[in-house]
Parts: C-alpha cells; structure tokens; sequence
C-alpha cells in the first residue's frame, strides 16, 4: 500500500507549539460593596476592553519563541458609581520553529489569541463570582476580524503590541 502525505500532525511539524500558558496579573476592585450588592438593585453597565501585547522571548534552545498576552478589563458601573473592576492578564508561551516569520504576525494576533481566549474568560468570571456578583459569561470574540480590521491583509505592517477591541455589554 503506497504512503500518502495525508499522515495526521505530530507534536514536531505543528505550526505553533505551546510551551506554557498562565495568568500573569489578576485584579479586582469591589469599591461600592456590600451596598452593591443588594438585591433588586438595576443591572450594572458593562465596559469590556480585550488587548493583545505580543513579545519575542530570546531563548537560545527554543527558536522563534513569543510571549502573547491577553487583557480582559471590565468596568461595572451603575450611573456614575463605579460597582467593580476587574482585570486578567493572560499569558501564552508559544513558538513557531516550522513557520516562515513572515507568517508569524497573523499566527501571534488570532490562534494563539483564539486558543487562550477560553481559559481567561474562565478566570474572569470566576473572579467577579467571587467577588459577590453573577459571573461575566463572555461570548466567543472573532480575533480574525479584530486583525483583519487593523492590519487588513498586509500582515507584515504595524507592531504586534496594538490590538485592541472594546465593547459595551448591557
């Protein structure tokens, strides 16, 4: 029986292998508590903002080695009272020792943001339901259009530290 190339990835040609993922930096502001908290209060005004910072890790036996980290903010206010603020940071540790640069910058701003998007937003409302308040159930983000409206579809322009979504939820 003759070989095809249709042999399923192994570990060693994927294009993007995760060495490490982790929160970096978890905070929680609960300034108006316990009066917040109050049953039969009106739901609180919801700001989210996702950011992605991407950084090359030098690392003499892992080539092209990256650090990306999400951002997940969110500000819960009740007309100008602020309720809560809470904020995760989360890291990836990945790298792309098969992949050409030249194709690193879509890689670093969607997949891995694709990959890690989960496990933050898990953190995230597991934060705010222990600080009192129902958790924040965040819905899946489209990282692609996020990068296809910034950089359009030259990836090798603009830095890889500035993409940015914000979004009001009610």
């Amino acid at each position: 029986m003759a070989e095809t190339d249709n042999q399923p990835p192994t570990a060693s040609n994927l294009p993007v292998m995760v060495h490490a993922q982790y929160v970096k930096d978890v905070s929680f502001e609960n300034p108006s508590a316990p009066f917040s908290l109050r049953a039969g209060l009106e739901n609180p005004k919801l700001d989210v903002n996702i950011n992605l910072d991407v950084r090359h890790l030098e690392d003499p036996a892992i080539k092209s080695l990256y650090e990306v980290a999400l951002r997940i903010s969110v500000r819960a206010t009740r007309a100008e009272q602020t309720i809560y603020i809470a904020e995760v940071l989360y890291g990836v540790a990945a790298s792309m020792p098969n992949v050409a640069e030249e194709h690193h910058h879509p890689l670093l701003l969607v997949e891995i943001p694709k990959l890690a998007f989960p496990f933050a937003r898990k953190v995230l409302a597991d934060l705010i339901q222990d600080g009192g308040y129902p958790p924040l159930l965040l819905g899946p983000v489209d990282f692609a259009s996020m990068y296809l409206s910034r950089f359009g579809q030259k990836s090798e322009e603009g830095s890889l530290t500035d993409l940015a979504v914000r979004t009001a939820v009610n």
